[in-house]
């Protein structure tokens, strides 16, 4: 079964304005699956298939003399080569007046190879859009857009009834497409996700030295998921250096297994933690990492609030991520352990938010007061949290349920 992706809308409506479409996103989140769906007559050749890759590395002419164009290649960063001969392509036509937009679209789950490449090679002709595994909406078969904390625009929005056990069981099985559609079993599908990452999109990067650490490291990040980034300890925990992890983290984050979320600060907030947080993008895949055995469990253990926290800060992502737009999204905290989850943060005004596991969570508006220093215009807070409506608890904080998101 195919569950219908809310960033197809935004790659057709991209196609109609730029030459090349790059989908980046995490292994088997569904690039593939999604682009074929909706390519129409695109010729379609995955660089998995070594005669092709091999054409396009020696020939990359005759390569497109022999599968035409529009096209669709898969795992492209195998050969990135090819974006010269494209960006030829692209030129030649735009010389001749010939229509160049929605020819090639391109798909790979190994961002930190592809954009060394895209930048120089087809700067002003691609868009680049990430993708994630199955976000709820997609699950429940909505299509809301990107997340906006604005009152008037929650208040115009789809949300459903949804009960804690149920969300916990969205974070435990994840968002993975094959894993929410077929009949499979959830270890042994985990299992071989890990081993099929380390041994095809790891095993081969120079930075990384024994797969035996780095795999330690990916279950130490899923253990510290919401948490923030303290790259020493991680180092002493592990036992390589701290440029080492800096350089793994990167991996994560451009393989998009990982989202860094920044603090806000300007210049005159110096008492600001600078330090990022880390939210593993798929809660299903860092829960089997740190072996809890069921959504129950998970629930009622010492990670519940730091899943619960990842999974609604991912669905934000997600939502940006299908629609295509830049997240403005960071968090706050002080040298004095005053922290806000999440700031959406725009030109004029802040709009400060909390993530609370509780159906009735008790917020002190005193907290907002940290924000004033920013002399932008404060909105009201949202408690995201298992209320069952969107509910004020004052003129300056609500209580807005998460399947709202």
């Amino acid at each position: 079964m195919y569950i219908k992706r809310n960033i197809e809308k935004t790659v057709l409506e991209l196609s109609k304005q730029y030459p090349v479409i790059m989908v980046c996103g995490q292994r088997q989140v569904g690039k593939s699956t999604m682009l074929n769906a909706i390519k129409n007559n695109m010729k379609y050749v995955t660089f998995d298939d070594f005669v092709a890759r091999n054409l396009a590395k020696t020939d990359p002419g005759l390569f497109f003399d022999t599968y035409g164009y529009p096209i669709l290649i898969d795992e492209f960063q195998k050969e990135p080569s090819i974006l010269e001969e494209i960006k030829r392509i692209v030129d030649m036509k735009n010389l001749k007046g010939e229509e160049t937009n929605g020819l090639f679209w391109l798909t790979g789950s190994q961002k930190f190879r592809m954009m060394k490449n895209v930048s120089e090679s087809l700067a002003g002709r691609v868009a680049v859009l990430d993708m994630s595994s199955l976000s709820m909406s997609e699950v429940q078969g909505f299509d809301k857009g990107a997340f906006s904390p604005d009152l008037v625009s929650l208040k115009k929005r789809q949300f459903s009834k949804m009960d804690v056990n149920e969300i916990f069981e969205l974070i435990f099985q994840g968002g993975m497409p094959k894993i929410v559609t077929k009949d499979i079993d959830r270890e042994r599908y985990y299992m071989d996700y890990v081993n099929t990452f380390l041994e095809r999109d790891i095993k081969d990067l120079s930075q990384v030295g024994k797969l035996n650490a780095f795999y330690q490291f990916l279950v130490y990040i899923a253990a510290h998921t919401a948490q923030q980034l303290n790259y020493l300890s991680i180092a002493n925990e592990i036992g390589v250096s701290s440029p080492t992890i800096k350089e793994w983290i990167a991996i994560l984050e451009r393989s998009g297994v990982i989202y860094l979320l920044y603090p806000y600060y300007t210049k005159v907030t110096d008492r600001l933690v600078k330090t990022p947080k880390i939210y593993f993008m798929d809660t299903g895949l860092a829960a089997y990492l740190t072996k809890w055995t069921s959504p129950e469990t998970l629930a009622n253990g010492a990670a519940s609030g730091a899943f619960f926290e990842t999974f609604v800060v991912t669905e934000i992502i997600k939502s940006y991520y299908n629609a295509g737009k830049p997240l403005n999204l960071f968090y706050y905290r002080d040298v004095d352990q005053r922290e806000i989850d999440l700031l959406f943060v725009d030109s004029e005004k802040i709009y400060p938010v909390e993530i609370k596991k509780n159906k009735n969570p008790t917020i002190n508006e005193s907290c907002l007061k940290v924000l004033e220093k920013y002399n932008m215009k404060i909105e009201p807070m949202l408690v995201l949290c298992m209320s069952e409506t969107l509910l004020p608890l004052s003129r300056n904080i609500y209580l807005c349920p998460i399947s709202i998101i």
